[in-house]
């Protein structure tokens, strides 16, 4: 540990300290689970944000480092905080993440969500995997990047943006509308998304996510002569709503697999039970039988949600009084759809589904599709990286059936990536938007150590061999 770590952890040991967190290594307050578990304290639930907190919490870390940064509100609260350091003249890495986490509700916790605390080696608390606990390993690697002194052969950009939970606008959004010189010269971006899977024979496959589903939301109204809720007429504007809502939900999209999903499948295969296997090896085959497609939707969602357009219908309004018929009812459909047309395609695909039934759709949010390149310079360092860390550990290129932050900078032409080295056993990541967010703790700390490799290795000009 040089001088400016040493002089840094000495500053922040104290405040460390006294705010209750969990046991550690007192000799080492840069330890990564004392800054998650003062991370998972600072409220960024969103809504209402309040990232103001975070921006808070990074910039006493920087501070004391050293480090220069910009900190600008895009709405009161709602905070943006970004640093830099220089290098030299290849296309620089930034390292973006999200402060906001989902609500909680305590209720259905073991813990309290926004109290971090270790159970059974697994440390609990709102946000450790969706994203504090990337978020702090990003953090660790650029602080100990700056500590170094050594020289870089390209700008390394630290960003904690706003608002990723609620569409990104008050973050990424507003940054390159107000303030695009914070990706000037950025070339490549790690971001969530992609991670490692771990079986139970200690097989590894990391996934490096290069593309996602491209959200599409939507919305239905209908109208109809309002009346007593004692004379139902034979069509009102809540039954032709739910009249189209019912087709789409009985008439599913057609599964399509697309080539990055296909790609997806063959690499998961690797780590796959013997019974799955041939399957995701060839789930083009595999998708020809109903019973594969039916089973892989109830034990594994969120890839079944990768084989097909979906629409989740999750919101509904109607009259205000039960005894009064609506003039108008509306619907709003969650959509996502698969990343290989324009999204005017989807939109006309979805209106065929809902017509006839006297419902006008509007469009309330979508993006545009964009795939990274799965052979650029940091993808082949990340593999080459990894690898000798993780003998035999194989590598595949997720589709994310979520979207992240990642969708406005491809925007930009930046190749960006979502990925973190952490290895998670088959359904632990299964807190993430529910109850009892956790994460393994000694994985956890060897994934910080690993994504710290990762990043000297793409940015230095010595990597420093750990």
């Amino acid at each position: 540990m040089n001088s400016l770590v040493k002089s840094l952890s000495l500053w922040l040991l104290a405040p460390l300290l006294s705010i209750g967190a969990l046991p550690v290594v007192a000799s080492d307050p840069l330890d990564p689970i004392v800054l998650l578990s003062e991370f998972v304290g600072v409220d960024t639930v969103n809504p209402p944000g309040n990232e103001a907190n975070a921006v808070a919490f990074y910039a006493r870390y920087l501070k004391a480092a050293g480090i220069p940064f910009e900190a600008h509100e895009s709405a009161p609260g709602r905070g943006n905080i970004w640093a830099r350091l220089e290098g030299g003249d290849a296309p620089g890495l930034m390292l973006l993440q999200h402060t906001d986490v989902v609500p909680a509700d305590s209720r259905y916790w073991d813990t309290s969500p926004l109290k971090a605390e270790i159970r059974s080696d697994y440390l609990y608390g709102r946000g450790v995997v969706d994203m504090k606990g990337t978020g702090i390993a990003q953090f660790l690697a650029f602080l100990k990047l700056a500590a170094s002194k050594q020289p870089l052969t390209r700008d390394v950009v630290f960003m904690a943006s706003a608002d990723e939970e609620a569409g990104g606008f008050f973050g990424v959004d507003w940054i390159i509308k107000t303030h695009p010189e914070a990706f000037e010269g950025v070339g490549f971006l790690l971001n969530e998304g992609g991670s490692g899977r771990l079986n139970g024979q200690g097989d590894k496959v990391f996934a490096i996510e290069v593309t996602q589903k491209v959200p599409v939301w939507l919305k239905l109204v209908a109208e109809g002569e309002p009346g007593h809720g004692s004379y139902p007429r034979p069509e009102s504007s809540v039954t032709k709503l739910l009249g189209a809502l019912q087709n789409l939900q009985e008439t599913p999209f057609p599964v399509r697999v697309i080539p990055a999903v296909d790609r997806y499948f063959k690499g998961l295969s690797a780590g796959m039970a013997e019974t799955m296997r041939q399957s995701f090896a060839e789930v083009k085959t595999a998708t020809e039988s109903p019973e594969f497609v039916s089973q892989l939707h109830r034990d594994m969602p969120a890839l079944h949600a990768l084989l097909r357009d979906t629409c989740s219908i999750t919101m509904l309004k109607g009259s205000s009084k039960i005894n009064v018929v609506p003039p108008v009812a509306e619907a709003e459909v969650d959509c996502r759809m698969l990343p290989d047309r324009p999204v005017e395609a989807f939109v006309e695909d979805f209106r065929s589904r809902v017509a006839g039934f006297g419902v006008e759709v509007s469009v309330s949010m979508a993006f545009s599709p964009a795939i990274s390149d799965a052979d650029s310079d940091l993808v082949n360092s990340i593999k080459a990286t990894l690898s000798a860390r993780h003998p035999g550990a194989t590598y595949t290129f997720s589709v994310a059936s979520g979207f992240t932050d990642s969708h406005f900078t491809r925007d930009l032409g930046i190749q960006s990536y979502g990925f973190s080295p952490m290895l998670y056993l088959d359904n632990e990541a299964r807190g993430v938007h529910g109850n009892n967010e956790a994460i393994h703790v000694e994985r956890f700390r060897q994934s910080v150590v690993d994504y710290q490799a990762v990043v000297d290795a793409f940015v230095l000009k010595t990597p420093v061999l750990n």
